[in-house]
């Protein structure tokens, strides 16, 4: 009984070393992140000592303002092909939330969905904008509408990108890295292992239009995943899911701005029942469902959805002066 239990030991202890081996990622290096995926446009605001935010405004200055919030465990850089094409005309507002992209960690140690509200509201504050179209994916999505019910008075528009807020939506095939994130003693592994191929395998299982994913892209989300910070920052969201407020059909009944409502028809991580219910609760919105596509539409078919944002913003009442 003892050998087998001394062999039992040397097992387990092989098996964890092997897992080390295989996954061990330590926290990626601030400085040389900040050299490789910050922009002659990026700033970084300090809206409170510890928290500098990463943001960028970009396109036409006098154009109506677009700000635009990305979801969870992206960065501001989910944007980028929507800036190409419509800073042309728009100025375009778009940023790092706390524990993610070059952002990291905030010093409060809190990443709910009322703190992300305050962060858009201080930094757009600095900038002295008072009224903007408020646009977001996923939980960025959430943000959004949760900002116009906090602050109607400086929303005009409200766009809506495969967002979170459906009390029951059922997600189908998720992401295997959200799935490890929700496992309690797995996730707790994350501190130290964060195997590429599990960026992979979730980037694929989010976005439907694989011709759109490469190693670029893959390294993207795996390298400022692992910016100082972003990773205590993910369990500590992940562990209290239930601060991401979810939403409230009378409540989002009140928004009267006018809302786009986009979606991948092949959404595994928010399914497309979630835009039908939006689109109930929020009658005078314009919904648009994208087939073939999934949870990322302005990565994975970013001339088609920017091209519908646009008509879409054309026929807005222009902006407040």
């Amino acid at each position: 009984m003892k050998r087998l239990i001394k062999w039992l030991v040397v097992v387990l202890v092989v098996a964890v070393a092997a897992v080390f081996i295989w996954g061990y990622a330590p926290d990626t290096d601030a400085a040389a992140m900040e050299t490789k995926y910050s922009s002659s446009a990026s700033r970084f605001a300090d809206l409170e000592p510890g928290l500098r935010v990463h943001y960028r405004d970009e396109g036409k200055r006098d154009g109506r303002v677009l700000v635009l919030i990305h979801g969870s465990n992206a960065s501001l850089h989910t944007w980028e092909p929507w800036v190409q094409i419509l800073g042309k005309e728009y100025r375009i507002i778009s940023m790092d939330l706390p524990g993610h992209g070059l952002t990291g960690q905030n010093p409060s140690g809190t990443y709910d969905s009322a703190t992300y509200v305050e962060v858009v509201d201080r930094l757009l504050t600095r900038l002295n904008v008072t009224n903007a179209v408020i646009g977001g994916n996923s939980m960025g999505g959430g943000v959004t509408w949760m900002y116009t019910l906090t602050h109607p008075e400086k929303v005009e528009a409200m766009l809506l990108v495969d967002a979170s807020g459906q009390p029951s939506a059922k997600s189908g095939n998720i992401p295997i890295g959200f799935r490890l994130m929700r496992m309690p003693v797995i996730k707790e592994a994350a501190r130290f292992i964060a195997p590429r191929s599990i960026f992979e395998a979730s980037v694929k299982t989010s976005m439907s239009v694989q011709s759109k994913i490469d190693a670029k892209l893959i390294d993207r989300y795996w390298e400022l995943n692992r910016y100082p910070g972003n990773r205590e920052a993910t369990m500590k969201r992940f562990a209290n899911v239930q601060n991401m407020r979810a939403g409230n059909a009378e409540k989002l009944a009140t928004i009267k701005v006018p809302t786009m409502i986009m979606w991948g028809e092949e959404d595994n991580l928010i399914p497309v029942s979630a835009a039908r219910w939006f689109a109930d609760a929020l009658p005078q919105a314009k919904l648009i469902i994208y087939p073939g596509v999934g949870h990322i539409p302005m990565e994975e078919i970013p001339e088609k959805s920017a091209a519908d944002v646009k008509n879409w913003l054309d026929g807005l009442p222009p902006p407040a002066a």
